[in-house]
Order: C-alpha cells, then sequence, then structure tokens
C-alpha cells in the first residue's frame, strides 16, 4: 500500500509514521506529482492542490484524507464520481479558534484597541468605556466541534449561548438554538454574532443587510468561517452605516484582502489574515486523526472518522 503525501510533515512525524505503519509505502512530495499519484492508494493533502486532472491519473486512489476542515475548493463531484472516501482534520481547529475569538471579543469589551491607538499618541486617557461580558448573549451561527468549544468558553463567562444550525437540532454547550430560518427572530437579543459556518450552498450569502439592520447597534459581528457568509458590499454598508458596533473579520469573499480595501482603515472594523486556526500543534492534531483513521484502515475497518458527505460538502 502506497500513501502520498503533498506536504511535508517534520522529519519526526515522517519518522513517526514509518515506524507506526512499517507494512505502508510513503511518499512525500511536494507538488503533487503524476508518477507518484499513479501508484498511490491514499494520498494525504491541504485539498487545494488537488484538481480534477490529479484525480484522471490516480487510478488507483481509494481513500483521501485532507489535513484541514475546508473542501470548497475541492473536486468533489468528481471524487464521488469515483467513489473515494473523503475523510477531512474537523474538531482540530476547535481549541485554537475558540481562543482566537475569545480574545477578540475581550479585546473590544476592555477597549484594549483604544487603549492601543492613545498609546500611540502618547495620550494619557481614562475615559475608555470598557463593558463587560458577563450577563451578555451570543447567537453562535455553526454548533459543530468549534461551535461547541466557543459556547462552553462563553458559557463559564456568564454568557447566554444561542446556538444556529441547518437543522435546529439542539448541539453542546448551547442554552437554546434555532434553525437558519429563524435567524431574524433572535438577532436583536444578541450582543454578540460570531459565525463558524463553512461554504456551502445553504450557507453561502446567508446573512444579508437586512439581517444587520435586525442586530443591536451595539452588537459585535465576528466572521471565522467562510467569507462567502454575506456579500461584502452589503456588509461594508452595515459598517458605514454603524448599524452594529464592531465586525471582526478573519475570512473574506477573496482572499488576500485588497491594499485598498475600505475595510483596513476602518475604526469598527478588525482584519484578521485568516489566521485564527493557526497553532503549533495543528499538524500534530491531523496526524492523530489520520493516524487512527489508517488503523482502522488497515483492519479493514469502516469506522472512520470524519466520513464527509460528497452531497452536502461536510
Amino acid at each position: 500500500m502506497k500513501i502520498l503525501f503533498s506536504f511535508y510533515p517534520k522529519r519526526d512525524q515522517q519518522t513517526s509514521l514509518i515506524e507506526k505503519f512499517p507494512q505502508v509505502e510513503f511518499i512525500f512530495q511536494k507538488p503533487l506529482d503524476e508518477k507518484a499519484l499513479k501508484t498511490a492508494d491514499i494520498l494525504v493533502t491541504y485539498g487545494e492542490d488537488l484538481s480534477a486532472s490529479h484525480l484522471e491519473i490516480a487510478t488507483q486512489l481509494k481513500w483521501i484524507m485532507v489535513a484541514s476542515a475546508g473542501l470548497e475548493k475541492m473536486p468533489l463531484d468528481e471524487i464521488a464520481a469515483r467513489n473515494i472516501i473523503l475523510t477531512n482534520a474537523r474538531g482540530i481547529h476547535k481549541i485554537p479558534m475558540a481562543e482566537s475569538i475569545l480574545a477578540h471579543i475581550l479585546s473590544i469589551k476592555k477597549s484594549l484597541p483604544l487603549m492601543a491607538e492613545n498609546q500611540q499618541k502618547g495620550e494619557w486617557s481614562p475615559k475608555l468605556n470598557p463593558t463587560e461580558l458577563f450577563g451578555s448573549t451570543a447567537l453562535i451561527l455553526g454548533t459543530g466541534a468549534i461551535g461547541s468549544e466557543v459556547g462552553r468558553i462563553l458559557q463559564a463567562f456568564g454568557v447566554r449561548t444561542i446556538g444556529c444550525n441547518r437543522s435546529g437540532k439542539m448541539a453542546s454547550s448551547m442554552d437554546a438554538i434555532v434553525s437558519f430560518g429563524q435567524l431574524k427572530e433572535v438577532l436583536p437579543d444578541a450582543d454578540i454574532v460570531i459565525s463558524i459556518l463553512p461554504s456551502t450552498e445553504e450557507t453561502k450569502y446567508l446573512l444579508t443587510y437586512e439581517h444587520f439592520q435586525c442586530m443591536k447597534q451595539s452588537a459585535i459581528f465576528m466572521n471565522f468561517g467562510r467569507g462567502d457568509l454575506i456579500k461584502e458590499e452589503e456588509l461594508l454598508q452595515a459598517l458605514t452605516e454603524e448599524s452594529i458596533a464592531y465586525a471582526v473579520l478573519d475570512v473574506f469573499e477573496k482572499e488576500p484582502l485588497q491594499k485598498e480595501h475600505p475595510f483596513w482603515k476602518m475604526h469598527n472594523v478588525i482584519v484578521s489574515p485568516h489566521a485564527s486556526s493557526h497553532s503549533s500543534q495543528y499538524v500534530v492534531r491531523a496526524l492523530e486523526i489520520f493516524s487512527k483513521n489508517l488503523t482502522e484502515w488497515l483492519n479493514e475497518s469502516n469506522q472512520l472518522e470524519n466520513i464527509i458527505d460528497l452531497k452536502r460538502g461536510y
């Protein structure tokens, strides 16, 4: 059995895999090599380097492991047509992303951006108007591993959590739950609106300008899922009109964000360069999931973690 990696784990990580699975031939290459693809049974990739033309070459391929959570750039239809099993590293982002989200919330609540601005000007001004997180309400769009971890931490700060998902089915660390169709009903109650939604047909442009008109003027909107949750011009209009107090944006419709984009200089926007999930433990956790699944695969078990529904894309 041949397993092709289209990225290079650290040397000790490669050695650990080779020693743990001596019956497997591991090939570590970057970029994808056609010769190696022809004979690979399993491909481990970040996903963005895999195209439909690669699949035509990879005639032996039976399983693709994506060492990330996002799948929107992958040829899902072609993978489905070949009956190739697709798994991802869903869940490995929950700790770094929850910490990043909490850091931004506390920063805004405790007026740290204004404090930093005053420091740059050499201005001693204790009139910062900080607010408390305790007693507020957070609406969390996306109640999977990341959303549940965000909910758990916010509840520890005395925050009421409302989850929002496609089905309206109850999820972990949520005090209440609503479906996508009930968003406008709960938006007026939310002090913080956090999206961690993936990009699917159901979530693309889910939020509109009208949704921002339903929010409190003091609300904080945070997008840590995908940039196509809302059309950028509609979000820009809502922020220019100050329909809400703040937007923290880690994802955008077009990345990287262009230098001339208004978001960079807006006083009520914090731009994060799609970096909230970055962590020194990223590959470590991804390989833990892969190793567990590979053990199951070699034992001819179908109990793999994080199998993707190719029709839904998650």
